[in-house]
Parts: structure tokens; C-alpha cells; sequence
């Protein structure tokens, strides 16, 4: 993975510090910040660091016209795709030359964020010097098949001692984060990598040759809720979101179902807690409750900083987007304005014991290299 031993990244005293500097931005009125900004006539890049077509495009191309609407003067705002080196090669770029005159900004997501928290020795930029202007959630629904007779969270315990299979994308994809949810859980499980994306995991479970899966709200509700309604499978728990305070709360797709803290309580009787769920919660945040971030570049003037901002929270208000939101964004709440800066801390640090646990977990279990 060409990891470094050294841990990188930022620690939350430099975040902090960068938060309260962002801060001032938000003390702008409103019409200070349209007398003083303007991107009337220009073109504006959003920077997505992958290929067209994959979720976080989707996301951006579905995001920009209404942001275009509420900017300042009105600009054209285009998405330029650079991807490689699964969106680090991008997202370097960007930090390293992007100019910090609000003409481009840059939309990551969780396998962004991955690397920089492991300490990727690739990674070259710092998401402590990126001040964000939107964050985006999404969600998952664990399931098992029916078969086992486990109605739900609190009889999970009568597989503790039974090997279930997942169909994973990598250890240190995005799939880490149900990787550390079973560990945590005291469940075996025998991560088999290879799969090309949570469908391949799906259709394992479906032929009986993987025992334990999830799968992202939509593709839950378009391909596991039927399997659920036949009675050929079983939710257990949702990994849930955060709330504005940062602390887990039921996703709003699924409010009937326990998240995983929840969970966690049903089956061992107490909540989880433990450097192991420091670990859990940076990525189960950075993965999933915060997954998305788009950010300015470094060194940004606090005005255009709270003209993006204000942007954001009015085109996320927009009655057309609210109609149209449906299978790109979900019933997630959109952290904008004054909720972001918490779900972004969440997003992208870790506590240094937290990382260098995962490092060793990753090293000593799945044979990842540092």
C-alpha cells in the first residue's frame, strides 16, 4: 500500500486552530460577503479526483448547477475529473496548485480520505489546510441471511463462535469500516478480497458463498429490501449518521433499525469503547457520516470562504434540488454553513494510538505493508 511508519496528517490542535480561523467567515453578513465577492463571468473547476461516472461525479454533476444559482454574479461552474492512484494523484494535484482565488475547489470522498488517515506515504495534501463548504453523508444496512434464525442485533451473539465469509473490495477499501464493526462485535469473519464492488459482495451472499454482507442505502433499498420481503434475509444494524454535535444518531433512512452503537449495547450489554472504537468511529465518519467533503484550497480568503458557504446551504435549500435529491443524495442532512466543521473534523483526523492500532490490526491480519 506504500504506507509510511511515521504517522502523518493533522492533530486536532491544528484543526481546531484552523476552525476558529474559519470562523470568521461565517461572521460575514450575508450582503458584505455579495458586495465583496463576486464570480460574475467566470469559470469556476470543481475538482473531482476520480473517473467519470462513479458516485462522487454523480454527486458534483448533480450539485453544480444549483450551486452556479447562488454563487456570487452567477458563474459557470464545470466538473474536471482527474483521476489516478485512486484519487490521491488528483486530490495532490489540487492541493499543490490549485490558486486560492475561489476559481476551483475539490470534492474527495471516504477513499480520499482512507489513505490520509493510515498515513499513506503517497498522500501530500492536509485536509486541516482545506476549509470545507459542504459535507455530504450516506449510509449501509448489515444484513445476514435468514437462515441463521437471528431475528435481529441482540442475538447476534449465537455466531460468535461460527466463521461467517465477506466479499470485500480490499482491506483498506472502504470496506475497512465493516471489517472493524465485526471485530469490535466479537464476530469471525473471514474477509475473502477481491470483489469489484458491494454488488459481487451482494450476489456472494445470494449463492450462499458469503454469510454476512451490507450494502449502501440505495442499493439496500433497490436490491435487499425485496430479499428481505421474500424472507430470504435479515437487517441487523445501519452504520448510522452524526449528529451536529458529532455523536451517533439512527439514519434517517432507516429509522427502525438500531446503528451500530445500538447494536453494539444489544448484543454485549454496555457501549463500545476502547482505542479499537476510536479507530472505528474515524473511519466509520470519514466512510460513511461525513464521506464526501468538498473544500477550497489552502489559504482561501475568509469572504470567499463564506461565499461558497452560503452557497451551499442555499442551493441544498432550493425547493427544485429538495424534489430532485431522491437516489443522489438520500434523506441525509447535508452538513452546510455553521453544522460543518464538526462532521469534517470527523472526517479526517484520528486520534495517533487509534491509527497505529489499525496499522498493526491491518499488518498482523491482513498482511497490508507499511
Amino acid at each position: 500500500m506504500g504506507i509510511e511508519t511515521e504517522a502523518r496528517g493533522p492533530g486536532r490542535r491544528r484543526l481546531l486552530q484552523g476552525a476558529a480561523a474559519l470562523g470568521v467567515a461565517t461572521l460575514l453578513p450575508a450582503g458584505a460577503v455579495r458586495a465583496q465577492t463576486t464570480f460574475a463571468g467566470k469559470t469556476i473547476e470543481w475538482v473531482i479526483p476520480f473517473a467519470e461516472g462513479g458516485g462522487s461525479d454523480v454527486w458534483a454533476r448533480f450539485m453544480a448547477p444549483y450551486l452556479a444559482k447562488y454563487l456570487p454574479g452567477r458563474p459557470t461552474v464545470i466538473v474536471r475529473n482527474v483521476p489516478g492512484g485512486g484519487s490521491i494523484t488528483g486530490t495532490n494535484d489540487f492541493y499543490q496548485r490549485a490558486r486560492n482565488d475561489g476559481s476551483s475547489f475539490i470534492g474527495t470522498s471516504g477513499s480520499t480520505q482512507f489513505p490520509f488517515l493510515l498515513g499513506d506515504r503517497r498522500v501530500r495534501y492536509d485536509y486541516a489546510n482545506m476549509p470545507p463548504v459542504l459535507v455530504s453523508p450516506t449510509g449501509g444496512v448489515v444484513y445476514l441471511p435468514a437462515r441463521f434464525n437471528v431475528a435481529n442485533a441482540s442475538q447476534l451473539g449465537r455466531l460468535k463462535d461460527q466463521e461467517l465469509v465477506y466479499g470485500s473490495q480490499g482491506a483498506t477499501s472502504l470496506d475497512l469500516v465493516p471489517m472493524l464493526a465485526f471485530h469490535l462485535m466479537g464476530l469471525k469473519v473471514r474477509h475473502v478480497f477481491g470483489m469489484r464492488g458491494r454488488g459481487e459482495g451482494r450476489l456472494a451472499l445470494e449463492r450462499g458463498e458469503a454469510t454476512i454482507d451490507y450494502q449502501t442505502s440505495s442499493a439496500y433499498l433497490t436490491q435487499v429490501r425485496p430479499m428481505i420481503e421474500a424472507g430470504n434475509a435479515v437487517p441487523m444494524f445501519s452504520w448510522g449518521v452524526l449528529d451536529d454535535e458529532g455523536n451517533v444518531a439512527r439514519d434517517p433512512t432507516f429509522p427502525e433499525l438500531p446503528h451500530f452503537v445500538e447494536a453494539f449495547e444489544m448484543m454485549h450489554g454496555r457501549k463500545p469503547s476502547g482505542v479499537e472504537f476510536n479507530a472505528y468511529m474515524a473511519f466509520f465518519g470519514s466512510g460513511f457520516a461525513a464521506q464526501k467533503p468538498a473544500m477550497l484550497p489552502r489559504g482561501t480568503d475568509a469572504a470567499i470562504i463564506a461565499a461558497y458557504r452560503r452557497a451551499f446551504a442555499e442551493a441544498v435549500a432550493d425547493p427544485d434540488l429538495q424534489a430532485k435529491k431522491g437516489e443522489i443524495l438520500g434523506d441525509y442532512k447535508q452538513a452546510v454553513g455553521d453544522n460543518i466543521q464538526k462532521l469534517f473534523e470527523v472526517a479526517t483526523t484520528i486520534d495517533p494510538a487509534a491509527r497505529e492500532w489499525v496499522r498493526g490490526y491491518l499488518s498482523s491480519n491482513h498482511n497490508v505493508r507499511f
